[in-house]
């Protein structure tokens, strides 16, 4: 599905010309050539390629989190009232975010073990992908959260299609 929200960025990158978007273009295209290289890994491992491998699933976790925390959870932001954190939250304990970016952090280390995907035995690769797939889906949700709640505070009023809803029974002046 990686490819499919890189055509998205590029398709709003085209019809707003919003740079936002290339940039969110950089964390799929970072996920598709750490993909890529562990597949060239696995076709013939060499020390080069296993260096490939490491470099481009590295730089995509570190392109992956700060985007995740910077721009799809607005956190990080040093002129806050909340330290590290943005103004308005829906949470009222702030050690709930802190907790849940070191839990994303975790969760997206996992998802550099299966572009790693390091072997141990034919039945535990099975058992091991899924419980990574099942940390994927957990994590997705857990993101997905943090990225509505700062959308909904934070764009919620700039995107309405109607900014002033007129009132429907609204009086007139009329001669009677």
């Amino acid at each position: 599905m990686t490819h499919l929200g890189a055509f998205k960025c590029a398709r709003k990158w085209f019809e707003d010309g919003d740079m936002n978007h290339v940039a969110n273009l950089g964390k799929y295209v970072s996920a598709m050539l750490a993909a890529g290289a562990r597949l060239m890994y696995t076709r013939q491992p060499t020390h080069l390629r296993l260096a490939l491998l490491i470099l481009t699933s590295s730089l995509a976790l570190v392109y992956q989190l700060y985007w995740d925390f910077v721009k799809d959870w607005g956190l990080f932001n040093r002129r806050s009232k909340n330290p590290l954190l943005r103004d308005e939250l829906i949470l009222k304990h702030n050690s709930i975010y802190y907790a849940s970016m070191a839990f994303n952090a975790i969760l997206r280390l996992t998802w550099v073990e299966t572009t790693m995907h390091l072997h141990i035995t034919a039945a535990d690769n099975h058992l091991l992908d899924f419980f990574l797939a099942s940390l994927e889906v957990i994590r997705r949700g857990h993101w997905n959260f943090y990225r509505l709640e700062n959308e909904q505070m934070n764009n919620a009023g700039n995107f309405r299609a109607v900014k002033a809803v007129p009132l429907p029974f609204h009086e007139t002046d009329t001669d009677d």
